[in-house]
């Protein structure tokens, strides 16, 4: 029996092992093996997964419809210190049974914030403390915190990007103690999402200067975190919108050019969220693919989104097919730089045992596990490779080589054009490539 608090609430579970996929006991991985080795690295390197604290053990089920359908145990406590320590047992009684090495967390997840910025900042550090003891009694360590600077009206405006002074100053104040905390407790990264970082309309916004005051602030926040010893990686976490209409880290390109812009690219990297990515019209591979030829995909939250609603519904994975496409790019970027997967997912509405939060992680890890392997084989075992490098194998000598190494004119380019004449039509072998993955999956 696990348990690392004076109370177990998840009683009658016992740590999740994994048993295979004939297995047919609901409480038990079918395919992810932390000790299995796949591409040089066992699936628990790979992976790293982490367990979201705000979704996991912060979240009750409301909707904009209707109150919460949750009662966790850990929620009854009146005393605000009192209510963080106990879901902070809960917390690390469930990571600890699922055998996870990794949580993350927004400030106020750990703790509810105080009436000022001292009574806020003497919580977090009380917090802390405690979790720092149960981080060494338990081996669990932090992947990355962050700081929730949209919740609080007083955000309503933005927080970087906030017209006014005094509100970006306070969101300072915010981020420093959040930055604290995360050092405390030996995180390996620090994330930035900008919920509020954007605009609703253009009538009364001056984009320039505030993106200009955004470069600022997340250049203040990287020096002070290094003064003070912190070696991590700074994330970005793009998303396009919702709550604002138009947020200004829309996606892995626009963070991009953000970044290089204002001379941050050798300290941050992204945290590139699935149905971040679904929101912005474009797929998971996608984002991967662009933050890797930039030597940025940091870290994933790994969720989805559900294709009959547009907004973030925040689903635990369940799509083998499009987590191997994904997993394809990630296993030919060399994985993850400083992140991990961090399940991003919260259970139904509906879902109210106490197990179906183990369910729910099962199911994830387990889309995971099977979607690499599934990539492995088909990087090894299949035409994969060859079909894609043959598609353009006419930059590989010849012109197309001189090409790439900048050898040509566009005076030369004309020349070829003309001496080559008409040119039919190559296959893209769409279909082929589909079949493939098909077939492995």
């Amino acid at each position: 029996m696990i348990t690392l608090g004076n109370k177990e609430y998840f009683k009658g579970i016992n740590q999740i092992k994994f048993e295979g996929s004939t297995s047919k006991n609901p409480l038990a991985f079918k395919f992810y093996n932390p000790d299995q080795l796949v591409a040089g690295k066992n699936m628990r390197e790979h992976f790293k997964f982490s367990v979201a604290y705000w979704h996991s053990f912060c979240g009750q089920g409301a909707d904009p419809f209707g109150a919460g359908t949750q009662n966790f145990e850990w929620d009854q406590a009146t005393d605000p210190l009192q209510a963080a320590k106990d879901k902070a047992d809960a917390a690390f009684e469930f990571i600890t049974k699922m055998g996870f090495e990794y949580y993350c967390f927004h400030d106020f997840d750990l703790v509810a914030e105080g009436a000022s910025i001292q009574e806020s900042e003497d919580r977090l550090k009380e917090i802390v403390a405690y979790l720092k003891q149960k981080q060494a009694t338990s081996g669990v360590k932090l992947l990355w915190g962050t700081s929730n600077c949209f919740s609080n009206p007083r955000y309503m405006n933005g927080a970087a990007t906030n017209p006014d002074f005094n509100v970006l100053a306070r969101a300072a104040a915010q981020v420093k103690c959040a930055l604290d905390a995360t050092m405390e407790l030996n995180g390996e990264n620090y994330v930035f999402w900008g919920g509020r970082e954007g605009y609703m309309s253009l009538l009364n916004t001056d984009m320039g200067r505030e993106l200009d005051h955004m470069g600022q602030f997340l250049k203040s926040a990287k020096d002070y975190a290094r003064k003070q010893g912190f070696k991590g990686n700074f994330f970005i976490e793009p998303k396009p919108m919702e709550p604002t209409k138009h947020q200004y880290d829309f996606d892995a390109a626009t963070v991009i050019g953000f970044l290089n812009k204002h001379d941050l690219q050798n300290d941050f990297k992204l945290n590139l969220e699935v149905n971040h990515a679904t929101l912005a019209n474009h797929t998971m591979q996608h984002e991967m693919d662009v933050a890797a030829q930039a030597g940025m995909l940091g870290s994933i939250d790994a969720n989805r989104g559900d294709y009959q609603n547009g907004w973030d519904t925040d689903q635990f994975p369940n799509n083998v097919l499009e987590t191997t496409e994904a997993m394809l790019v990630f296993l030919k970027a060399g994985g993850l730089q400083g992140g991990g997967i961090n399940f991003d997912a919260k259970i139904r509405r509906n879902s109210t045992d106490m197990e179906d939060l183990f369910l729910a992680h099962i199911g994830g890890a387990d889309t995971f596990a099977r979607a690499l392997l599934a990539a492995d084989r088909i990087i090894n075992e299949s035409d994969y490779r060859l079909l894609r490098n043959k598609r353009y194998s006419s930059f590989d000598s010849g012109n197309g080589k001189a090409f790439e190494n900048g050898q040509l004119s566009f005076e030369d380019l004309y020349d070829i054009a003309h001496k080559n004449g008409e040119l039919a039509t190559t296959s893209g072998k769409q279909e082929l490539f589909e079949n493939i993955l098909g077939q492995f999956v």
